[in-house]
C-alpha cells in the first residue's frame, strides 16, 4: 500500500500505525480501577516494535499516561538507533504518578503543555515529536490557548504538528484552525463508522488516526473463550467501552455484529483483524488505523494486513447492509 500523509504538514507515514496503550502495562485511576490492558513483557514489546518496523510500519502512537509513563519508556528503548525511520505521536493532558502507576487529574493549562512535552521527550529519548495530541475533552475557552501553545512548541522545534484526540467534530474543527494541526485521532471501526469525522478530515486536509480499529480486541483475538483477565480495563469496562461486558467477555449484541460480518472480513485470505483494518482503508483515503499489540505475533498479523490492501467497494456495501440488519 502507498504511504499516507499527516494532513497539511505533509509528514508521510505507513498506512498502518501501531497503538502503544497496551505495552504500557497495568495502571489505574485513583479508585483502583484498571486503565491498562494487563501485564506485559517489556522485552517482547521491544521485539514487537522492531519487528513492525522491519515489516514497514513507521507510525507509533502513545501517550504519556499509558502505563503512567511506561509505554513511552518502552517505545523509546525499542527505537534506539532507529528514530530517523519512524514517526512518533504522543499525547498530554492527564497527570499521573509514575511510581504508583496511577492516573490523577487533568491539567488544561498552557504551562502544563510545555512541562508535559519535555517529560515525554525525556522518556522517549528523542528531541522532538512528530505529532502531539490533546488527550481529553474540554471547552473552547480552554482548548484555544492549548492550540496556540502547540504552535509555540512547533516554533521551538519540540513538535512538528499537533492534533486533538476527540470524537467531537466541533473540537476537531477548532484545532484544525491552527496552521500546524495535521490530524484528528478518533474512534472508528467496522462496528463504529464516523462519517462526519471522515468528512471533516477531507474538508480540512487532516489525517484520520483511528483508535479502537479492532473494537478493543472483539474484531481480533477476544471471544467468550478468551476473556480479558486481571488488570485489564476490559474486565471492568467503563461506559464508553461498550464492546465488552463486565468480566472481560464480548458484549452479546456486539458479538452478533462481528459474527454477521466475519465472512466478508475474512475473505481473500485475511484474518478477522486484517479484514477490519482493510475496511478502514477502504472507508477513507485519509485513515491511519492504530491497532494495539503486545506480542511479536500480533505485530506480524497486524502488519500483514498491508499486503492485502483495502476492501473493495462492493465489500463495503455488503458489510454496511449486514451491520444494519
Amino acid at each position: 500500500m502507498e504511504k499516507r500523509r499527516l494532513g497539511r504538514v505533509g509528514i508521510e507515514v505507513s498506512p498502518l500505525g501501531f497503538g502503544c496503550w497496551a505495552i504500557g502495562g497495568p495502571f489505574s485511576d485513583e479508585a483502583g480501577k484498571p486503565l491498562g490492558w494487563g501485564e506485559v513483557d517489556d522485552k517482547e514489546s521491544v521485539q514487537a516494535i522492531r519487528r513492525a518496523i522491519d515489516l514497514g510500519v513507521t507510525f507509533f502512537d502513545t501517550a504519556d499516561v499509558y502505563g503512567a509513563g511506561h509505554s513511552e519508556r518502552v517505545l523509546g528503548k525499542a527505537l534506539e538507533g532507529r528514530r530517523d525511520q519512524v514517526v512518533i505521536a504522543s499525547k498530554w493532558g492527564n497527570t499521573f504518578d509514575e511510581t504508583a502507576r496511577v492516573m490523577q487529574e487533568q491539567d488544561g493549562s498552557p504551562e502544563y503543555v510545555h512541562k508535559a512535552v519535555r517529560a515525554s521527550l525525556d522518556r522517549l529519548g528523542t528531541d522532538y515529536l512528530d505529532l502531539y495530541q490533546l488527550h481529553f475533552d474540554t471547552t473552547d475557552e480552554i482548548a484555544q490557548p492549548l492550540r496556540e501553545a502547540c504552535e509555540d512548541l512547533v516554533r521551538e522545534g519540540l513538535i512538528r504538528s499537533y492534533a486533538w484526540s476527540t470524537d467531537t467534530v466541533h473540537s476537531a474543527e477548532l484545532f484544525a484552525e491552527g496552521k500546524h494541526c495535521s490530524a484528528v485521532q478518533h474512534e472508528a471501526s467496522v462496528l463504529h463508522d464516523a462519517p462526519e469525522m471522515f468528512a471533516l478530515c477531507e474538508r480540512a486536509d487532516l489525517a484520520s488516526v483511528n483508535r479502537t480499529p479492532l473494537g478493543m480486541g472483539i474484531l481480533g483475538r477476544r471471544d467468550a473463550s478468551r476473556p480479558a483477565t486481571g488488570a485489564d480495563i476490559r474486565t471492568l469496562p467503563p461506559s464508553w467501552l461498550r464492546f465488552f461486558a463486565e468480566g472481560g467477555t464480548p458484549a452479546p449484541e456486539w458479538w452478533d455484529k462481528v459474527s454477521a460480518v466475519r465472512d466478508v472480513l475474512e475473505s481473500d485470505g485475511r484474518t478477522l483483524a486484517q479484514g477490519a483494518l482493510a475496511w478502514l482503508w477502504a472507508r477513507s483515503p485519509r485513515t491511519v488505523p492504530i491497532p494495539g499489540f503486545r506480542t511479536v505475533a500480533q505485530a506480524e498479523e497486524n502488519a500483514g494486513a498491508m499486503a492485502f490492501g483495502p476492501l473493495s467497494d462492493s465489500q463495503l456495501t455488503e458489510i454496511a447492509k449486514l451491520i444494519a440488519d
